[in-house]
């Protein structure tokens, strides 16, 4: 029996557990009956599961700190004008600036919708 690919990185390792289908390579889990993935993944939700659109501020939840730098950003600094993204394998699903730091890319399980 061929197994399909991952539908969210196109792993060919995928393995079967009782009715799921699992990627050992970026974790997703999924019945091979399911909906497509793209309906699945259109919607990001944040840490408390409010669901996030282009232009929204959040707040973010946990000191994260900044790769390759000494800077952290705190709790509770707020980011104005978030950019959504959908087709991300990294899970850094939200693109935005942060005044003092600068562009990058944050996970939205550490923003809270404000």
């Amino acid at each position: 029996m061929s197994l399909p690919q991952c539908p969210k990185c196109h792993s060919e390792y995928t393995y079967q557990d009782n009715d799921l289908l699992i990627c050992p390579e970026c974790a997703f889990e999924w019945k091979e009956n399911d909906q497509p993935l793209q309906d699945q993944d259109a919607v990001i939700k944040d840490a408390f599961g409010n669901v996030l659109a282009d232009g929204d501020s959040v707040t973010v939840v946990k000191d994260l700190k900044i790769k390759g730098s000494s800077s952290v950003v705190k709790v509770g600094t707020k980011v104005k004008n978030i950019r959504v993204l959908t087709d991300v394998s990294d899970g850094h699903d939200i693109d935005c600036k942060i005044d003092g730091i600068g562009q990058m890319k944050l996970k939205s399980e550490f923003v809270k919708k404000a």
